[in-house]
């Protein structure tokens, strides 16, 4: 078993810990061995050196299967659905997907390439994080009726799981590149601000942020700043004193900040929040301390905000109504959530992963078609994913047999659609001919949609060389 060797340049702080640069060599070894994430090492030309125990344990795989073996070959042989490592290193940074198995578990992986000097990839570092017990508990809850009586505790950790692994969807480039930089901050004990559309799923990200951070075993309060009355923003927010105002609680109450102490509070539609009470989030931010209304002294509270936004701020604060001081204490790590229709990759994951909850939901079996599917990819979702997750909802109670077609979708029927435009007989006619016009219009749409013969030959389930050879036969017919 190879293992990544301890420069001969190590410092001499370094050598007062080891003895030898073996020993340190062997400390190394043990660290890796012992993570409780699976770690997979390969080298610049994606060739694997090192596997640890932790791996093969999450995966199912055995060292032997995968030592020496280049990632290309793994995921020919199916032995990986992905390789994060061949990203990295085709990408030149940090990638995080889902990746599955041959022996059906999953993982959610985060491959990070390392450089030489010469800006040369030398290895890749692969970390693994189990998925398939998150999978098994979904099914378990699905299947059991609660039967027996679980802590409040229990059932809320529950939740939190099934909601990470249900809600974040990361397959087109451009989503994958947010996850990225969700990754990077999510250990940083910093301020977070997610711009983006409505329905674009910032919540989900703040929950992602939020369960990759030292954080996540305490508190995660989220707070929709819009839906609060402007008169209770400031009790909901930092609490009051008994007898503060008229109406009031004669025992006080606590506010959502003192609730999140030591974790995290998501501030959602935070553009809506009022000046004057952005003036008192400054404090929070600026001095970690809240005043109750009606309180006389402030009260410390250790507190991350990732707050949310479909607004332009920096145009609010130019119309003063967005302070500047606040918009600047925000700005610290801006992410931006693109939407929907800049990450068509993400649609039809997103589709399946909502048809699945409503079978499970109301007890369906169904599916849409493919010309279904080629109207759902097509459409430009003003909504975002929270459109998709209605519009396949209404799709499913609309339809009056299993196969969901472009009849049940009305909704987006406004749109340009990827008809087939072969009609059908009238009379008797040559069934081979009319199947292979429907075929060719078929085999146009796909090549006109993606470009190249893989994945159009890969969306109608066909092997490129069938795909080319179908294509060049039926276009040669009509010009004869």
């Amino acid at each position: 078993m190879n293992t990544p060797v301890i420069s001969d340049h190590i410092k001499p702080t370094t050598l007062n810990i080891f003895h030898n640069l073996q020993e340190a060599n062997d400390k190394l070894d043990a660290i890796i061995e012992n993570s409780f994430d699976g770690i997979y090492i390969t080298d610049g030309d994606a060739n694997t050196i090192k596997v640890n125990k932790a791996y093969e344990m999450i995966t199912g795989l055995k060292r032997a299967e995968v030592m020496g073996c280049n990632m290309r070959d793994l995921m020919k042989r199916n032995v990986i659905s992905v390789s994060g490592s061949l990203l990295a290193i085709q990408k030149g940074h940090p990638v995080t997907l889902h990746q599955e198995f041959k022996t059906g578990k999953k993982a959610l992986i985060t491959s990070s390439p390392v450089f030489d000097k010469d800006n040369n990839i030398t290895m890749v570092v692969t970390n693994v994080r189990d998925l398939t017990e998150i999978y098994n508990l979904k099914e378990e809850v699905a299947r059991s009726k609660m039967q027996e009586p679980k802590s409040q505790e229990q059932l809320n950790s529950i939740r939190e799981k099934l909601s990470l692994t249900e809600d974040i969807v990361c397959v087109d480039e451009n989503s994958l590149a947010v996850l990225h930089m969700a990754n990077k901050v999510a250990s940083l004990d910093t301020t977070v601000i997610l711009f983006g559309e409505t329905g674009v799923g910032k919540e989900m990200f703040a929950k992602y942020i939020y369960q990759n951070s030292p954080r996540k075993s305490k508190p995660f309060i989220k707070v929709n700043c819009g839906a609060i009355s402007p008169n209770l923003v400031e009790s909901e927010l930092f609490g009051y004193e008994k007898g503060a105002f008229t109406g009031a609680n004669r025992n006080g109450k606590i506010g959502l900040f003192e609730i999140a102490d030591k974790g995290t509070i998501f501030l959602d539609e935070i553009g809506e929040l009022p000046l004057d009470m952005q003036v008192k989030l400054l404090r929070v931010l600026q001095e970690q301390e809240i005043e109750r209304v009606g309180g006389t002294a402030p009260i410390k509270v250790d507190v991350r905000v990732i707050a949310a936004t479909n607004r332009n701020l920096e145009t609010m604060v130019d119309d003063k109504t967005f302070r500047e001081d606040l918009y600047y204490r925000l700005m610290v790590f801006p992410i931006t959530i693109p939407p929907l229709r800049e990450r068509p990759d993400d649609i039809q994951p997103l589709l399946e992963l909502f048809v699945g909850n409503f079978n499970k939901k109301y007890g369906f079996n169904k599916v849409f078609t493919p010309l279904a599917l080629q109207f759902i990819q097509n459409y430009h979702w003003p909504g975002n994913i929270r459109e998709l997750k209605n519009i396949v909802e209404r799709a499913m109670i609309i339809s009056n047999d299993d196969h969901i077609t472009s009849e049940d979708l009305p909704f987006i029927q406004s749109e340009k659609k990827p008809v087939v435009h072969t009609k059908l007989p009238t009379e008797t006619t040559n069934l081979k001919k009319m199947i292979e016009q429907i075929e060719l219009e078929y085999i146009s749409l796909a090549y006109e949609k993606y470009g190249n013969v893989r994945d159009a030959a890969q969306s109608l389930g066909m092997d490129p060389s069938t795909f080319v050879r179908k294509r060049k036969k039926y276009l040669s017919n009509m010009e004869k």
